[in-house]
């Protein structure tokens, strides 16, 4: 089965605000294939650090995607680390609500309802 790397509409504006390109989340999702994310938050719920441009993933964004290994990868959220420190708990339960139902939506409607980004399989070197 080929992974598949989708974004919702709220998570494609935030990245054209945040000039993130398809290429970063595509190499964010391999770092997660290799394990290599920054919290299990229950529920196929992981949060991933990313780096802002000429600095480091400790100070940049902090992104909410749902993932099922080597299936499906779809970022939900993200945010700046200085403008939100983390999610509150009633967000989390929104998130894993989200989470829930994305995990059991088709392929085919999943390609009608998000956008798909181009991602292919590489080794990343760490």
């Amino acid at each position: 089965m080929k992974m598949r790397v989708f974004k919702t509409k709220w998570f494609s504006r935030f990245v054209r605000k945040e000039q993130l390109d398809d290429a970063r989340l595509a190499a964010a999702v391999r770092e997660i294939e290799c394990g290599l994310h920054n919290g299990d938050l229950g529920g196929h719920l992981l949060k991933k650090r990313m780096a802002r441009a000429g600095e480091g993933k400790r100070s940049g964004y902090r992104t909410i995607l749902v993932y099922q290994k080597g299936h499906r990868a779809v970022f939900l959220y993200g945010f700046a680390k200085n403008e939100q420190d983390s999610l509150s708990p009633v967000e989390l339960k929104e998130f894993q609500k989200a989470a829930r139902v994305y995990v059991r939506l088709s392929d085919a409607d999943m390609g009608k309802a998000l956008e798909e980004i181009d991602y292919a399989e590489q080794e990343i070197s760490q």
